[in-house]
């Protein structure tokens, strides 16, 4: 049986592009199509399958997915979510539209909707695990699967934000569906981030200290930084929450049975550390 339309992927039929031939996509039997044949599923989940080809692989894996999935509901990183949210509001009219590349689970993107009733949002992310929660992370968020790396499935100044937390970016891309008078939020770690996790873990990849100078090189040619704040504060963790939270970030790849067993002595308390900056196109 076909895949109704999600209503919350409505709005957003007249920006989303054929990643093919850039035309637009139209809603077809459980797909969307566009004039020229390419068909694109829609999950039973509701997320919609854009990325073809090669996947990637830097996307959520399942183990990935299921340690966001208990771990962001604790509450441990609202502060940052809250954040992110600031920071939309002071850039967004009540109707905007919000597009947040490398959305994961949806916790950010759903935060952000809370706080503007009448916006509406699209989380892209290449995991189609984490999508499975995006997709359903709130009534008024639409999902697609998508490669940050890859020219965006979207057509030219569609979006009043984008938002990017903790994942990669593609700048030219995101100034090229930015409206001149939008935003893009990025949320990022400091060297500060999990420092007492990442002192019992040696094994969890490192902040690089050249980060920020990579960051304002990378954006420099297509933003100027509008609006930044700093969110630091120390977290109690139960054993179970600091293994979700190792669980959830890149450094899952890098760890072993070694590293997190039992005997193995976790912190109890970390600092949370991170700058959410608003950059305005150039």
């Amino acid at each position: 049986m076909p895949v109704s339309l999600p209503s919350a992927l409505v709005p957003f039929l007249d920006m989303l592009r054929c990643p093919a031939c850039r035309a637009r996509l139209h809603p077809a039997l459980g797909a969307l199509r566009c004039p020229a044949g390419h068909t694109f599923n829609i999950a039973r989940q509701g997320y919609v399958s854009l990325l073809t080809g090669a996947r990637a692989t830097s996307g959520d894996d399942a183990a990935m997915a299921r340690s966001r999935d208990r771990f962001l509901p604790t509450g441990r990183y609202a502060p940052i979510r809250q954040a992110a949210a600031r920071l939309v509001e002071d850039a967004l009219p009540d109707q905007g539209t919000v597009m947040d590349v490398g959305c994961g689970t949806g916790y950010y993107l759903a935060g952000v909707l809370d706080q503007l009733p009448g916006a509406r949002g699209l989380g892209l992310d290449t995991s189609v695990r984490a999508l499975r929660s995006s997709a359903r992370a709130h009534e008024r968020a639409a999902a697609a699967s998508w490669d940050v790396f890859r020219p965006f499935p979207l057509a030219d100044g569609v979006a009043d934000v984008v938002l990017n937390v903790f994942a990669p970016r593609n700048p030219s891309e995101f100034h090229r569906v930015l409206r001149p008078s939008g935003r893009l939020i990025v949320v990022r770690p400091t060297q500060r981030h999990l420092a007492e996790l990442r002192g019992q873990v040696p094994a969890m990849v490192k902040v690089d200290p050249a980060k920020e100078q990579r960051l304002s090189q990378a954006l420099g040619p297509f933003f100027e930084a509008a609006d930044s704040q700093q969110v630091e504060y120390v977290a109690s963790l139960t054993r179970q929450e600091s293994l979700d939270l190792l669980g959830m970030t890149p450094s899952a790849r890098h760890l072993d049975h070694v590293d997190l067993r039992d005997d193995v002595l976790l912190p109890d308390r970390v600092t949370v550390s991170v700058l959410a900056t608003a950059y305005q196109p150039r």
